[in-house]
């Protein structure tokens, strides 16, 4: 995945900017969990009266259960601001989340189509949801209670040193041991972690894989080894958590034990001193009854350091993607095209550092119909996804009606043209939504018209619930000519001035392609035509025909001049009307 320099910004700078919009909410959950912590210390300071007075003997019954009362209800204030402030980071975490979630989806839309293809679905996936659901407990739990019981640990220290310092000392004896056996759980940690990364994401776009290629894999009977892929990738997962978790489990296991033991420096010193008269009985049973209060909270506290060692890699995610450089457009247009004329001139495209366009040059008159033919990978696809601002030429210009592209708004140009491609992608939706998606706010019957127009409202019509049916994801549930049909049929809602065809009936069979055919002269009367096809015959009456080899123009020119000057188109020609003969005398 590539990326504008986000190591630039340290992962706390991309985490304050994330949660910046609901820093308020934050930092009242911080205060209400402070308010706890202060509400936690009163049972303790009631805890050391009681042992005074009942050493002393001044204590009655009435007394002793007042005390008790009050500090039940200290406890449950200190629950109750507790909920309070966990309500609080809750409600803003998943508030950030999903903004978080809205901004990456957001950025996708605004990246070059090849930025975004270089990164798998898989991928993408596992950052947008899982990545991005680990930053909860950062937020949700880390910043508020991590930072309240660090606090809680100081305050019932310093209460146990204002009280004597020699057995405040005492309780700090195994502190260190047990630091360093939390800390040993860290050799390594970047490495692992990374490590658990790369394994989930293999598993993750191995499980896409397999899921998408079902048909395939059944058709071909390659479910053995595709499978096997699988379980290799979900091996890999659980022997790297597997691995990791032993590397960590005797550093845990002993910090737990020792963390706590807080009576192995406290019993032995407290004797000592009782013994040679001093520190007072009250004096030490106060410490140690107040040395539980130390070791608790920094064992909760220690408990998110697994989640602050990881939260770098994770926002660093997050944050690769959002740095990634955007296409190049301004807000506003200095100049607005005139006509819809559109020419490439000396035009330089690189693609995973391959340059797959040499120095195109071509003029698309306004209101003409054009054609780009040639080999499979010649860059045909390429040219139209130019010119459709999916991409940014490398150098040379585009221009739309005398005004490069580039000093368009994204919005201008996308307004202008509707690009129809091969692979037509429909949404979840029904057929009525997804060709509504041509033109936000077009009424039931703007979409059923535009159906009509486009020879689709009768296969439509015919289908389980008619414009109500849903497409499935991708549009599984439809047939590659169907989703073709509709996927054409959004762009003529669009009503855009340029409308490009890349291989946009190439799933339709030859009766439905005269339909559409016959539709789509309908249609583009008065626009600008831009069609990619492999069926030759389909552009034969086109206004010039641009032959495309090796990622340059070879030749141009109607088809009558074509098929008299360039040997290339006239060789394409030959077989695709020999192809055309085979399947006559088939049928």
């Amino acid at each position: 995945m590539n990326s504008s320099s986000p190591n630039k910004r340290s992962a706390a700078s991309w985490l304050l900017e994330l949660a910046g919009p609901r820093a308020g909410e934050y930092l009242l959950s911080i205060l209400a969990a402070l308010a706890g912590v202060a509400c936690s210390l009163m049972p303790y300071i009631i805890m050391i009266d009681l042992i005074h007075a009942l050493l002393s003997g001044t204590a009655d019954r009435a007394w002793c259960l007042n005390r008790c009362l009050v500090m039940g209800l200290w406890w449950a204030l200190r629950y109750a601001l507790h909920s309070v402030s966990t309500t609080l980071s809750h409600h803003a975490t998943f508030h950030v989340l999903a903004d978080t979630r809205m901004r990456l989806m957001a950025k996708l839309a605004t990246l070059p189509l090849g930025v975004v293809l270089d990164q798998s679905s898989g991928s993408y996936k596992n950052i947008i949801v899982e990545r991005v659901d680990s930053i909860e407990t950062t937020l949700a739990h880390m910043v508020p209670e991590m930072t309240s019981n660090i606090v809680g640990a100081i305050a019932v220290l310093a209460l146990l040193f204002q009280m004597d310092w020699r057995m405040g000392l005492a309780t700090l004896v195994v502190l260190p041991l047990g630091a360093l056996c939390f800390m040993s759980m860290f050799n390594g940690y970047e490495a692992k972690f990374q490590r658990a990364v790369r394994s989930t994401k293999a598993l993750n776009d191995t499980a896409v894989e397999y899921i998408n290629g079902i048909e395939v894999i059944k058709a071909f009977g390659q479910s053995k080894t595709s499978y096997a892929k699988f379980v290799s990738a979900a091996k890999e997962g659980a022997d790297c958590f597997i691995e990791w978790m032993r590397s960590c489990i005797f550093g845990q296991s002993a910090g737990m034990a020792i963390f706590p033991s807080t009576l192995i420096g406290i019993l032995p010193v407290g004797c000592l001193l009782t013994m040679r008269g001093t520190l007072t009985a009250e004096t030490f049973i106060a410490a140690i009854i107040l040395s539980f209060g130390i070791m608790q909270p920094l064992i909760t506290a220690f408990s998110f350091s697994d989640d602050l060692a990881q939260v770098g890699t994770i926002v660093g995610e997050v944050a690769e993607i959002l740095s990634m450089k955007d296409l190049q457009r301004p807000v506003k247009a200095h100049a607005l095209p005139s006509g819809n004329a559109v020419e490439l001139a000396d035009v330089r495209f690189s693609y995973r550092d391959k340059e797959v366009l040499h120095g195109v040059s071509l003029r698309i008159e306004p209101g003409s119909v054009c054609a780009l033919v040639g080999p499979s990978g010649s860059g045909k696809s390429t040219i139209a996804r130019l010119i459709a601002s999916l991409w940014d030429v490398d150098s040379g210009s585009i221009t739309l009606g005398g005004v490069d592209i580039r000093d368009l708004p994204l919005k201008e140009c996308t307004d202008r043209i509707a690009y129809v491609s091969q692979e037509n992608y429909l949404f979840d939706l029904s057929v009525m939504d997804n060709i509504r998606m041509g033109r936000k706010g077009a009424t039931n019957a703007q979409v059923i018209a535009a159906a009509k127009a486009c020879g689709c409202h009768d296969f439509i019509m015919n289908l389980e619930n008619g414009y109500e049916t849903v497409c499935g994801s991708s549009g599984g549930h439809l047939s590659g000519g169907e989703r073709q049909r509709i996927s054409i049929a959004r762009a003529m809602l669009k009503d855009a001035p340029i409308v490009i065809l890349d291989e946009a009936t190439s799933y339709t069979d030859p009766e439905n392609e005269a339909v559409i055919q016959s539709a789509l002269a309908r249609l583009i009367r008065g626009k600008t035509l831009l069609v990619i096809a492999h069926r030759l015959s389909t552009v034969a009456d086109a206004d010039c025909i641009f032959v495309v080899k090796d990622g340059r123009i070879a030749a141009k020119g109607t088809q009558e001049e074509l098929l008299q000057a360039c040997p290339l188109y006239r060789e394409m020609w030959n077989a695709h009307m020999s192809v055309k003969d085979n399947d006559g005398e088939v049928s």
